[in-house]
């Protein structure tokens, strides 16, 4: 196994040692999007080099219980938000229903999606939102959508909606061991 792995020697080192998390987790998503790195083998890596500055740090943030796929900066700014409301990590880039979601969480049976200008702005781009929405809710789950204006300026109100919504009853149901919405294999398809 290469050490360092490509990607890693501008995230070694800055962002590994004296960048924020959100930085590095930036850096690690990016260089995945673009084929550069695979997570997985970058944090095996980080565990074989583990006496090198910046490695417990990445394998902290590479950790599976902690780090969290997105596509963008909106992404990662719901986040937070989504801890301030007591949620467990969503699932994060896959398919539900035939389309790649940014949040999921299969025993809520709730989607999310974060609304950027750059992918939601045309006529076409909000019916194909709106397809997505429909496909969700004929499956029995619940979409959400926060523009970036409410993710970035209006967090008060996200956190208030994905906690009214959470404790709706049938949500609270459903978080019971056996939910009844289907949790994805590895290529987005329901299992059941």
């Amino acid at each position: 196994m290469q050490w360092p792995p490509p990607i890693s020697n501008a995230a070694r080192s800055s962002s590994a040692r004296t960048g924020s998390g959100q930085q590095l987790e930036a850096h690690i998503n990016t260089a995945d999007k673009l084929d550069l790195i695979d997570p997985e083998r970058l944090r095996e890596a980080a565990e074989a080099y583990a006496g090198l500055r910046g490695s417990k740090r990445l394998r902290g943030l590479l950790d599976r219980r902690s780090f969290v796929m997105t596509d963008s900066d909106l992404e990662r700014r719901f986040l937070p938000i989504v801890e301030r409301v007591g949620l467990p990590r969503p699932l994060t880039r896959l398919r539900v229903n035939g389309y790649l979601v940014d949040f999921y969480w299969p025993d809520l049976g709730l989607v999310v999606e974060t609304d950027g200008l750059r992918y939601h702005r045309t006529a076409a781009a909000q019916t194909r939102d709106r397809l997505r929405d429909q496909a969700h809710t004929a499956a029995g789950l619940t979409p959400l959508r926060f523009t970036h204006a409410q993710v970035r300026f209006e967090p008060g109100y996200v956190r208030a909606t994905l906690a009214r919504v959470v404790r709706q009853p049938a949500r609270r149901q459903a978080v019971a061991p056996a939910s009844r919405h289907p949790r994805p294999d590895q290529s987005g398809n329901p299992r059941g």
